[in-house]
């Protein structure tokens, strides 16, 4: 049995343990846990075969080897109406009160349900531009940031032992980029969301070579903004929208106010968003547009993707990394979460439809600067790095394999075309 005292007792009873109506603990210790978790999560293989699966599942997960995501500990086989994944992605919010509302609405009902969201707030127009209906200017992506940010900070308690995640990005060209670089250097402003710019090639390339960079923004009196404008610069281009040249700098400054301003409060982040859209396997029919709150998960609008990690430091015996056992686990929790994609509760249909066409899971890791000490090999070194490649590779093809297994047994995902496919950036060097 387990035993976990301190800090870890706390974190697994305060937020993984399962609680009943009232409050109160009907479970004590990770491995009650883990048997309601595997035995949830089995109910998506067929009857005869949920035994088995539900024991590989346990196996896995037992000292603490593959570790699920947060979400799916604390909610799989509860029967309760939350959600399996940890990473959500809401659309651009449409560039009105009603909008800008609406996208609101969708971030509280997702945080709500135990979730974290991020959304891309560059369709919302300039501060100072006009607002035609009410014969007023806007506020700005800034100031609705601040909506946001107090909504995840203050309103939603996820079970009333942690607070809402939410991201929010805006991209290298929105005229009000100067003031959402610099905004969390007052600390009581937006300390309720993570924020991130979005940065493009071109944005970079300026910078290299001490370009001027154009902040700009649609032309809200090209009859077209209404209906068509969604975020996405690139898009307006496409269809002729009319484009207007709000300030010019230079790409360098800009470059050096978020480096500066990171040093200064740790904030705003980068995401070369361009080049994840370049580089991902859903290229040729998702336009990825901000990232999930942690920022390692770019997502389409709608998208969702549940988590898990493989603990490392558990694989090292002796002073030897279990090659073996590590491929072998990852085949079962790349089974695990693919299950999870069925298994979890929808409550928009959005989500749903959109996580079973892709059917994206995102496997990493844990521990790696532990198991690296159990190895005697200092982490960062030279001697380093082989190993790390060599586990990186092991996950990587074990991940695939596993992958093409449950492909060729229940189907490929929907949205799944062969010859676009083995396109993609990284189908491309996979070793077989």
């Amino acid at each position: 049995m387990t035993k976990l005292d301190g800090i870890r007792e706390k974190v697994f009873l305060d937020r993984y343990a399962l609680k009943g109506v009232k409050g109160e603990l009907l479970e004590h210790t990770p491995e009650e846990m883990w048997k309601r978790v595997a035995k949830g999560i089995a109910k998506n293989e067929k009857p005869k075969e949920r035994k088995q699966w539900e024991k590989k599942f346990y196996s896995a997960m037992e000292d603490f080897k593959f570790v699920p995501g947060g979400r799916i500990l604390s909610g799989a086989g509860t029967n309760y109406q939350v959600t399996y994944f940890n990473c959500f992605v809401i659309p651009s919010p449409k560039d009105s009160r009603e909008g800008i509302l609406e996208s609101l609405k969708q971030l509280v009902e997702i945080q709500s349900r135990s979730g974290g969201a991020g959304l891309n707030l560059s369709s919302l127009r300039p501060k100072g531009a006009r607002v035609k209906k009410v014969n007023g200017t806007s506020s700005g992506p800034v100031t609705w940031a601040g909506l946001f940010s107090y909504a995840t900070h203050d309103v939603v308690q996820q079970g009333g032992t942690r607070r809402g995640a939410t991201m929010l990005m805006l991209w290298d060209w929105h005229p009000d980029i100067e003031e959402f670089i610099t905004v969390k250097q007052d600390l009581s402003k937006i300390n309720g969301a993570n924020l991130s710019v979005c940065v493009s090639d071109s944005f970079m390339d300026a910078v290299k070579k001490d370009k001027d960079w154009n902040l700009i923004f649609p032309d809200i009196t090209d009859s077209k903004y209404d209906a068509k404008w969604n975020g996405e610069i690139d898009d307006w281009k496409k269809i002729g929208g009319k484009i207007k040249v709000y300030k010019t700098i230079k790409a360098k400054y800009l470059w050096n106010l978020i480096c500066e301003a990171t040093w200064k409060s740790a904030e705003p982040g980068v995401h070369f968003l361009e080049r994840s859209n370049k580089k991902s396997n859903t290229w040729y029919f998702e336009k990825l547009i901000a990232t999930n709150p942690c920022g390692e998960q770019p997502l389409g609008a709608w998208a969702v993707c549940n988590l898990g990690s493989m603990n490392l430091a558990v694989y090292v015996r002796n002073g030897k990394f279990d090659y073996k056992n590590f491929g072998s686990d990852i085949h079962i929790a790349v089974r695990f979460m693919d299950n999870v994609i069925d298994q979890t509760y929808y409550f928009f249909k959005e989500n749903e439809r959109s996580s079973k066409d892709i059917r994206r899971i995102g496997l990493g890791i844990m521990g790696l600067g532990d198991a690296l000490i159990q190895m005697k090999v200092r982490y960062g070194s030279k001697e380093s790095l082989p190993v790390i490649e060599k586990i990186f590779q092991t996950l990587r093809d074990n991940a695939c394999e596993a992958s093409s297994d449950i492909a060729l047994e229940k189907g490929s995902f929907p949205k799944f075309d062969k010859a676009k496919y083995l396109k993609g950036y990284h189908i491309k060097v996979l070793p077989y």
